[in-house]
């Protein structure tokens, strides 16, 4: 149920999409003009002319924002992005690699949603989401595209868990590496050990699937990567091996990151721990700084024995649980702002984000992570690659800025992706429903 609390909250500058939320305010008019009180209390033998009519001005507005994005995409390319009205109307829209077919796309989710049906709930953010990946997922299985990033937690196994075998995105990443596609899971976990074995822990699933493969070339097999911390630690699946394999960095790291002075990455490190020690202390929150090599978090405290609560209880601070989102965004908003305004902090690229229940601090972002496997792979272009993942809110949000260095698909859960992945197989193989 949504609560006046959800309402507000969804509402604050920092989480939300101003792209998706202006889509939503050109589609509340047909739905308007369309939408019936009545609907479920009278007899209304119009109703199958009614939604034609709706589907009609949804499909008209969804083409007109195509022709917006086209302009875009051209204006950008002359050199002149100031030109483009989108970027009027919209001036924090990102870049567009590729068209969207958003009047096919519209077309897909109507069947799915039945959004032009609807005469008593508009058009909401999650349709326009799925409008988007819909139109991305068409756009790059029609222009061809070579390599794909995930996120891991949230994207392909619930927050905290692993990919387990019996997953339906086991199947689905392993047709997409039967199609020739390399795969790169994009992580913000930074484990550090040359086995792997932590990673291999996560992905346990996946890597069995691939062993046991008979269908797999070694080729395909091998096409699969796992760059952790966003962007410090590099792995390969090895076939002979069975397993992972570290890649040295020498081989693999951009200029950007050859230019960090190690110095610069540990400031920037101490920087955010003092941060973070101070949250804990001034906010009285119940959790613990952790401190990685390229990483610095803030984890909440396990749960307490009664004595143990007893004694939290007394000293003020409050009782061993999840730490609130409102509290963990404090945090993330509190340590960017001290970063971005230091010299080191503008040297060194950092991603600072809410991770459900934690923070983290990470040397890197997954605009660099993605980049770095697109020029390992010789040099990918941004239209030719998919990045998947569950954060793309504008602040706190871990995968908001692959958006700079690929196409990407918004997800909610590992289920969404297991359907955007098999949906996207059937766009690949020219299994598109009719369009409008």
């Amino acid at each position: 149920m949504t609560t006046r609390y959800r309402v507000e909250y969804a509402l604050k500058s920092h989480r939300r999409d101003e792209f998706i939320e202006w889509i939503k305010g050109l589609l509340v008019v047909p739905f308007i003009l369309h939408s019936d009180p009545t609907a479920y209390i009278t007899e209304t033998t119009s109703r199958d002319l009614v939604s034609g009519a709706a589907r009609q001005q949804y499909l008209g507005i969804m083409r007109d924002v195509e022709r917006l994005i086209e302009d875009l995409r051209e204006q950008e390319a002359r050199g002149r992005p100031g030109m483009a009205k989108l970027r009027h109307l919209v001036p924090s829209v990102g870049t567009f690699f590729t068209p969207l077919p958003l009047a096919e796309a519209f077309a897909i989710v109507d069947g799915q949603r039945a959004i032009s049906a609807r005469r008593l709930v508009s058009p909401s953010f999650n349709d326009v989401r799925l409008l988007l990946n819909t139109a991305q997922c068409l756009a790059l299985a029609r222009g061809g595209f070579k390599l794909m990033t995930l996120d891991g937690d949230v994207t392909l196994y619930d927050d905290g868990k692993s990919l387990d075998a019996g997953s339906p995105v086991i199947d689905a990443l392993l047709a997409m590496l039967g199609r020739g596609m390399s795969i790169g899971i994009v992580t913000a976990a930074g484990y550090s050990a040359r086995s792997g074995e932590r990673y291999a822990e996560r992905l346990r699933g996946l890597l069995d699937a691939l062993a046991a493969s008979a269908t797999l070339t070694q080729a395909q097999k091998e096409s699969l990567f796992v760059m952790g911390g966003e962007t410090n630690f590099l792995f390969r699946y090895s076939a002979t091996a069975g397993g992972l394999e570290w890649i040295e960095p020498e081989s693999w790291m951009v200029a950007d990151m050859r230019a960090w002075r190690e110095d610069d990455v540990r400031e920037v490190l101490d920087l955010a721990e003092g941060v973070l020690e101070s949250c804990v202390h001034t906010m009285r929150l119940r959790g613990t700084v952790v401190r990685k090599e390229r990483a610095v978090g803030l984890v909440p405290l396990p749960p307490t024995d009664a004595a143990e609560a007893a004694r939290v209880a007394a000293s003020g601070f409050r009782p061993a649980s999840a730490i609130t989102r409102e509290d963990l965004e404090e945090v993330v908003l509190g340590v960017q702002r001290r970063l971005e305004n230091t010299d080191v902090g503008r040297r060194i690229d950092f991603c600072a984000f809410n991770g459900g229940s934690d923070v983290w601090v990470d040397i890197g972002d997954k605009r660099l992570g993605v980049r770095t496997l697109q020029a390992y792979l010789g040099n990918i272009p941004r239209a030719q690659t998919l990045h998947v993942g569950d954060q793309f809110a504008s602040v706190g949000a871990n995968d908001f800025k692959a958006r700079l260095a690929a196409c990407t698909v918004w997800i909610a859960s590992p289920a969404e992706t297991a359907d955007m992945l098999q949906r996207l197989g059937g766009y690949l193989d020219g299994d598109v429903p009719a369009g409008p």
